[in-house]
């Protein structure tokens, strides 16, 4: 029989963290799975972030945060827009919006990072739970995806790279597009005048959809039914260890014809009740 969780009730948040297993918490209403560790085989620390930010029983907010690597501080960066959309929810005013609250506290973090003064930059994906409603928020290139019971994509976010815009348009498949030169280039970033938000539709989550949030360290390393056929079913739990499993395993032990890309990995997934 599975573990009967608490409601969390405080923001849980990773920095600079190096797990080696997969945290469980009840939220929003739901279930929810964290892990965040370090790139196999680095001796610098993780550069991502993430946070569980709950704002009522049956609400809260989910973020992952990839600081770019190749710029200084990545991970300052990273950690500054998850402190800052947590800081953002607490001090939510009376009659505002979490959406309000959401794009105001992504827009504050872009202005803190551009006054680092140090060129730092950072990703961002954010979803929104208000019961059985979810809608993205992201900047960069971090992957959301909506997976139904039977494997079905819902949805799925476009990266911000060039990449990203020719898979969309239909010029590169996902194959080449995951072994191509230019995939880790990434056009839209927090810390930057020109960063700009891109809101996902309102969808409603149907019993059993699995929700994900991952760093790039994911979608670089397995193809997009790799990980639909991780997530699908089975215990949540179960679901987000054999996808983390499945995604170390391809960065350290590269296979012919198979993307091998070592990187920092966070993941996050949630079903709700």
């Amino acid at each position: 029989m599975d573990e009967v969780l608490a409601p969390l009730r405080r923001a849980v948040v990773y920095a600079e963290e190096d797990h080696r297993r997969t945290e469980r918490y009840a939220f929003a209403g739901g279930e929810a799975t964290a892990f965040s560790a370090r790139s196999p085989f680095k001796v610098t620390v993780n550069e991502d972030a993430l946070a569980l930010i709950p704002v009522g029983e049956q609400s809260g907010i989910l973020v992952i945060a990839d600081g770019l690597g190749g710029l200084p501080a990545g991970e300052v960066a990273a950690r500054t827009v998850v402190s800052t959309l947590q800081r953002a929810v607490a001090g939510m005013e009376p009659g505002l919006s979490l959406r309000e609250t959401i794009l105001d506290g992504i827009e504050r973090a872009n202005a803190a990072i551009m006054a680092l003064g140090t060129g730092s930059a950072t990703t961002v994906a954010v979803v929104e739970l208000q019961g059985s409603m979810m809608r993205s928020y992201h900047v960069g290139d971090s992957l959301i995806l909506l997976v139904g019971q039977r494997g079905k994509l819902k949805f799925q976010s476009v990266s911000h790279s060039p990449v990203g815009y020719a898979v969309e348009a239909g010029l590169l498949d996902e194959a080449e597009a995951v072994h191509h030169e230019a995939r880790s280039v990434v056009s839209n970033v927090l810390g930057s005048p020109e960063m700009r938000i891109d809101i996902g539709p309102a969808l409603m989550l149907a019993p059993r959809d699995t929700l994900l949030l991952a760093s790039d360290g994911l979608p670089d390393n397995l193809y997009i039914d790799e990980i639909t056929a991780h997530v699908k079913a089975g215990p949540l739990l179960v679901a987000a260890e054999r996808l983390v499993e499945s995604c170390r395993l391809r960065m350290e032990v590269p296979q012919p014809h198979l993307p091998s890309h070592p990187d920092d990995l966070s993941v996050i997934l949630y079903r709700c009740a």
